[in-house]
C-alpha cells in the first residue's frame, strides 16, 4: 500500500490526456537532441533545443502544480484545516523543488 493510495484521483485528472500528449512531445524533443548530439550538430542549436525541452517541462510543472492547488489543496482544506495545512506543506515543497531544478 503507498502513501498516497487512498486519496481521490489526481487534481489533474481532467487535464491527464493533455498533459500525457505534453509530456510525448517532450520525449520526442529529447530524442531529437541525443539525434543532434550523435551527428554533432552545433553547439548552440543544441542548447536551444535542450533550452525549449527545459521550459516545455517547466510548463507541464506549473500546469500540475495549478491543479494540485485547485483541486487537492482546496479539498483537503475543505476536509479540516490541519489538512489542507498538510497540502500546503507538500505543495510549497513542490515549489521550492521546481524552483530549484
Amino acid at each position: 500500500m503507498t502513501e498516497h493510495e487512498h486519496e481521490p484521483p489526481p487534481g489533474y485528472e481532467d487535464d491527464k490526456a493533455a498533459y500525457l500528449k505534453r509530456l510525448r512531445r517532450v520525449e520526442g524533443q529529447v530524442r531529437g537532441i541525443a539525434r543532434m548530439v550523435e551527428e554533432d550538430k552545433y553547439c548552440i542549436d543544441v542548447l536551444t533545443q535542450i533550452s525549449a525541452v527545459t521550459k516545455a517541462l517547466q510548463a507541464v510543472g506549473l500546469g500540475l502544480l495549478d491543479d494540485h492547488m485547485a483541486h487537492c489543496v482546496v479539498d483537503a482544506a475543505r476536509t479540516s484545516p490541519e489538512a489542507g495545512a498538510e497540502k500546503v506543506a507538500e505543495a510549497s515543497a513542490a515549489i521550492a523543488r521546481l524552483v530549484r531544478s
